[in-house]
């Protein structure tokens, strides 16, 4: 997983492709891309006709050379500035009227041949000859268009063997039609095969609006419309120029409404119940509850006061709040969200890349042995009836095409059941319906690299601070040295702070630290005794220059107990306090002066209640876990022993960058290593894991060290996102096999004479429908408990 290459300040830029149609149209346009200077990597999805560019650090965005790129390997591209319903119903629609065109004059060809027997007279033969040519025309022009594009720039995709077959079946009847040659003419099969893959991608593009229905929730989360408070935060003319167009809101002279594009950093708003949150804010006044549930997946409503975030695209239930905009536009966390699924959608696995291999060469491939067949068929038929009779016993019976047509049929119809749509379809289909499945319940996942490495991970490892734990902790017991001996004596934790010089200065040394411990030994006093020269410690702790009265200094510490003792400060007289504590799992933090020990602090952090849960249903699921903190022991297995963790997988006292390490260390055991983590100081495991985990909250989205984020704060989704995960990869390999089966069966049938060519285009379609069926079954799927 690399982050640094791509530059942190250019987006990726997200492009529109035309005239993709199978997985080898995707790999063409895709090294189209990655040619150009200053590109990091492209991915591009075939079935969202979609291509993401990132580009590399301190480059220059180069758009329009992206386009000439692209546009020279004969597609069409443009940038892609939303991805709207509207957009996906003009694809859906364009491909209706090719649709019914093609039923017309399909239709009526059957009617003609089939019901009234009408198929050699010359009449009806020369009508044959106008409404196939109709349908090739008008629905069969994309095909033919994108059949031309690909030869100009010597290529060839699925438009090449539709063209091919068709026009083959087409061209072949207008010859006999014209010459007065007798015998079946094949009008209405030209017209059905277009017909027939007409219907398919009218299918595929209904499907697609359909699997990308997270998404257009999510783009339909935020309001268009917000109600500011006053005036805007800047002075500027357009602001200025906003605020004498903007009208007032009835019952509320104080409230403008506004569009959400005119909002800005500092701008107050009102939300009244039942309105969604536009922008990203902060309440200043104000309680209600808010349906977080389609950023998060968590259904519960979350209370909001004065100094809860907002987020953009959440429901506002039971009260009246004014929040103060802390993000607009692409910064709202809900923006993020769409970027994430974005990303994901357009992005490619590795699987995918044995699909492009064969794609690569398999219309050649095609061409040729269609080429072949249609010989044979039409130089020695003699020889080829003879092996389809030899065969016709051990498969079905069908009456082959003979005479001077039969090369030409046989050919049309190889070229149409070979069409690698399913092959290209196999793997965006399932990431597509997998991210959007995922996206629902709250879990952010990167792309399809992500998606394929969750489904193969062997064992996870849980960081224990704000993972396994709460990440709330609270002070449970103090033992300070008292000032007349040197005995250790527990100070009780009353509802009024805890005064003392020692105490006083421990935290007045914590509460410089962000740490979730420091600040829970902060709050116990609030006197304040100043220090000089503060310096954190990463992963051991906190220390200063405390300046007596008589001018001296000494140097005090706050930490570990293990960088403690590596200081010199002998821990002896507070053994007792440390093994009490830590076996009911509080994590001790030592106070010390010079080198001698000052006091001890024992700070619990409660395990989540959903915890042994997670842990047992990954167990069920065939996973290892561990448990890697900074505490010792005792504290450590009392945590591991009430999430169901096994005390060999224990591994304590690890620094934070030696975590990485332990990640490292399992990965050459052979295991496939999930990190879970907070995102933040876990940041080099997440990088080192095969799979980083991070649990967020909606703020945090943003980080870019995990493959995946979970929105929601708690780890019930972990087993549920490797869940899908697996499942997702599982799809990608049904949809391959049956993609690869499809094409070396179907090949073969249809040049040994037994499928014609509407069941070839009839085939191929079917293919696609059991590609695509398969992965929208990723839409219902559900964690098995």
């Amino acid at each position: 997983m690399t982050v640094d290459s791509p530059s942190a300040n250019a987006p990726a830029t997200q492009l529109s492709v035309s005239g993709m149609t199978c997985g080898n149209c995707a790999r063409h346009v895709t090294e189209a891309i990655q040619k150009v200077p200053g590109v990091h990597s492209a991915s591009v999805s075939l079935e969202a006709h979609q291509a993401s560019v990132r580009w590399a650090r301190d480059a220059n965005p180069n758009v329009p050379a992206v386009l000439q790129a692209i546009e020279k390997e004969g597609y069409g591209a443009k940038v892609f500035e939303t991805h709207t319903h509207e957009q996906g119903a003009r694809k859906l629609a364009g491909w209706e009227i090719n649709l019914w065109i093609g039923l017309l004059g399909t239709a009526s060809l059957m009617m003609g041949e089939w019901v009234f027997g009408l198929g050699m007279t010359l009449w009806f033969r020369w009508l044959a000859f106008a409404l196939a040519g109709f349908v090739q025309v008008f629905a069969g022009g994309p095909f033919y268009r994108g059949a031309w594009n690909q030869l100009k720039v010597a290529s060839s995709n699925m438009d090449t063997l539709v063209a091919l077959g068709s026009a083959t079946a087409f061209g072949y009847s207008a010859w006999a039609l014209f010459t007065g040659q007798h015998g079946h003419l094949y009008f209405m099969e030209a017209a059905a095969i277009i017909t027939l893959i007409s219907v398919g991608h009218w299918i595929e593009s209904r499907v697609s609006v359909r699997a990308s229905g997270a998404l257009q929730k999510l783009l339909n989360l935020a309001p268009q419309t917000a109600r500011r408070i006053g005036t805007p935060s800047t002075n500027s003319a357009s602001s200025k120029t906003i605020a004498q167009h903007a009208e007032p809101v009835l019952g509320a002279p104080d409230e403008i409404e506004v569009s959400v594009a005119e909002l800005k950093i500092g701008d107050v708003i009102s939300l009244r119940p039942g309105d969604r949150v536009p922008v990203d804010g902060e309440v200043i006044e104000g309680d209600s509850a808010v349906d977080e549930s389609m950023l998060t997946g968590e259904s519960v409503p979350v209370d909001k006061s004065i100094a809860s975030k907002l987020y953009a695209g959440t429901s506002n239930l039971n009260g009246r709040l004014l929040a103060r905009v802390t993000q607009t536009g692409d910064e709202t966390a809900l923006a993020h969200v769409i970027t994430a699924v974005l990303r994901a959608q357009t992005s490619r696995a590795n699987i995918q890349r044995l699909g492009d291999r064969v794609s690569s060469v398999f219309v050649p491939i095609v061409v040729l042995i269609a080429l072949a067949a249609g010989l044979w068929w039409g130089l020695a038929q003699e020889s080829a009836l003879r092996f389809f009779t030899s065969l016709a016993p051990y498969l079905w019976t069908v009456h082959p095409p003979v005479g001077a047509a039969a090369g030409f049929i046989i050919a049309a119809a190889v070229l149409i059941v070979a069409c690698p749509c399913a092959m290209g379809l196999a793997t965006p289909a399932a990431i597509m319906a997998g991210s959007n499945a995922a996206a629902q319940r709250g879990i952010l996942i990167r792309d399809g690299v992500a998606l394929e490495k969750a489904g193969e991970v062997t064992a996870v490892i849980f960081d224990k601070t704000g993972t396994l734990t709460t990440g709330k902790p609270e002070v449970a017991a103090i033992r300070m040295l008292n000032s007349s001996s040197t005995r250790f004596e527990t100070v009780p934790i009353q509802a009024d702070q805890v005064i003392g010089v020692p105490m006083t200065l421990a935290s007045s040394l914590a509460r410089h630290s962000t740490h979730p411990i420091s600040q829970a030994i902060a709050k116990n006093s609030t006197g304040e005794i100043k220090v000089t020269g503060w310096q954190e410690i990463r992963g051991s702790g906190v220390q200063a220059n405390w300046k007596m009265e008589d001018g001296s200094s000494k140097m005090v510490k706050l930490g570990s107990l293990n960088w403690l003792r590596d200081s010199g400060v002998n821990l002896d007289a507070g053994e007792s306090f440390i093994n009490e504590w830590s076996a009911q799992g509080a994590t001790i933090v030592g106070f010390a002066i010079e080198n001698s020990l000052a006091g001890l602090f024992a700070v619990k952090d409660a395990v989540k209640s959903g915890s042994a849960a997670v842990i047992a249903q990954l167990h069920r699921q065939g996973l290892k876990t561990f448990l890697v903190t900074g505490d010792n022991f005792l504290t450590a297995s009392s945590i591991a022993r009430q999430a169901g963790i096994h005390p060999q997988n224990i591994f304590t006292e690890v620094r934070p960058e030696q975590k990485a390490e332990f990640v490292k260390k399992l990965q050459q055991q052979g295991e496939r290593v999930a990190f879970v983590g907070d995102g933040i100081n876990d940041a080099p495991a997440l990088e080192q894991a095969d799979l980083g985990i991070a649990v967020s909250r909606a703020s945090d989205i943003a980080r870019e060290a995990a493959d995946i984020i979970l929105l929601k704060s708690e780890i019930e989704a972990v087993p549920e996102a490797l869940g899908l995960a697996r499942a997702t990869l599982r799809t990608i390999k049904q949809n391959l096999f049956w993609a690869f089966f499809y094409n070396a069966i179907g090949v073969p049938l249809a040049a040994f004479g037994f499928m014609s060519p509407i069941l070839c285009a009839a085939a191929m379609g079917f293919s696609d429908l059991i590609v695509i069926g398969n992965a929208l079954r990723l839409r219902r799927w559900r964690l098995k408990n």
